[in-house]
């Protein structure tokens, strides 16, 4: 199951928006095929594997990351391929979350008279597929939300530079992470004081033939023309109020970028107090980030990297709708009562009502800390 978990991984960020599974036959001792899941629209880790085998397969004990499913989507069902094949043994890690197959896929092979069993690496597969369950259940993407900040809680110096507080061996975990979601985001002052490409880079800097989708939110339509991240490869999507200025939209959209004009959140005041527009005034608040994680659900958005800023961090965890931190610490003191920190807003009043995280996990890259964990709901 270890080889298949690391087929899996190996494929996530190419076969969005379905899940990434890995898939290992044995037979006699051996490895007969392996597989992972092909790009949309090509044969799944299964299949793959049973092709690798052939007539091989009859009698062979395959290991699966995540339950064969059984109904018709892009491609035929595996649970049908599976049984033609005459595989005897069917090791599942996880159930799938899809209702469609949910438990579907194991009750067939069964009744098929194959011996299968559930729950060898569940908790590591479900992982690997934790934005495609988010998806499929909820019709909203995963919402990560990442940042590096100094050791005294700052993400730049009162002058704005940020370049760079995180070390290099941070800044390729981060590339790594971008390589396998589906869009990175990020807010309007954000785009315009560091001017980013958001592009997913591979170990030599190069850009990847396969780019995320970047997502600035930008009420106001208040990003550059010329802004970098335009001349990048790939698609920028800015997210604007319905009653941005009618010219920045034209403009915008004449210099290559997407936009969707969408409502402002009502009134202005989210859970956590008023929210901030693009320019930091309120305006009947910002875009509405539910209608903004909605429209990309609909895209077949899975899994979205939110890198900042301040304010929209403070608006995704007061709305509920982030799903998961990465914070990595720098070992740097920056100072400063105007310097940014990474979550901004109003913030809580009581420490009751702090935003929480479970399943923290630690790691170490260069000199700095990476704490990762879910937001406890």
């Amino acid at each position: 199951m270890q080889r298949a978990l690391l087929l899996a991984r190996a494929g996530m960020g190419s076969t969005s928006p379905n899940p990434s599974a890995g898939c290992v036959l044995i037979k006699d001792g051996k490895v007969i095929g392996e597989g992972t899941t092909q790009p949309p629209g090509g044969p799944h880790a299964e299949r793959v594997a049973l092709a690798e085998a052939g007539e091989a397969a009859r009698g062979a004990t395959m290991y699966v990351t995540l339950e064969p499913h059984s109904h018709q989507g892009r491609t035929p069902p595996c649970t049908r391929a599976i049984i033609e094949a005459g595989v005897a043994e069917v090791h599942v890690a996880a159930i799938d979350p899809n209702p469609r197959t949910h438990g579907k896929g194991v009750a067939e092979l069964r009744a098929a008279g194959v011996r299968v069993s559930v729950g060898e690496g569940a908790r590591e597969a479900e992982r690997i597929i934790e934005g495609f369950a988010r998806w499929i259940t909820t019709g909203l993407p995963l919402v990560q939300v990442k940042y590096a900040m100094s050791l005294d809680g700052k993400i730049a110096t009162r002058s704005g530079d940020a370049r760079w507080i995180s070390g290099a061996e941070s800044r390729q975990w981060v590339h790594a992470l971008r390589r396998q979601v589906d869009a990175i985001m990020v807010g309007a002052n954000t785009a315009r004081r560091d001017d980013p490409l958001l592009t997913a880079r591979d170990e030599a800097g190069g850009a990847l033939p396969r780019q995320p989708l970047r997502v600035v939110v930008d009420s106001d339509a208040s990003l550059a023309a010329g802004a970098q991240m335009l001349r990048q490869p790939g698609k920028t999507l800015v997210a604007a109020a319905t009653d941005a200025p009618a010219a920045a939209v034209a403009g915008l959209r004449a210099a290559g970028a997407e936009v969707a004009l969408l409502p402002r959140a009502g009134g202005g005041q989210g859970p956590a107090g008023p929210q901030i527009s693009a320019k930091g005034k309120h305006a009947g608040g910002g875009v509405d980030l539910t209608a903004l994680l909605r429209l990309l659900g609909q895209r077949e958005v899975t899994n979205v990297l939110v890198e900042g800023g301040g304010e929209l961090v403070a608006s995704l965890l007061a709305q509920g709708l982030a799903d998961k931190v990465h914070a990595f610490i720098a070992p740097v003191l920056i100072g400063g009562r105007d310097a940014p920190s990474p979550v901004s807003g109003a913030g809580v009043e009581r420490l009751s009502q702090a935003v929480r995280l479970r399943d923290i996990e630690t790691a170490r890259y260069g000199d700095d800390m990476l704490i990762s964990g879910y937001v406890v709901r």
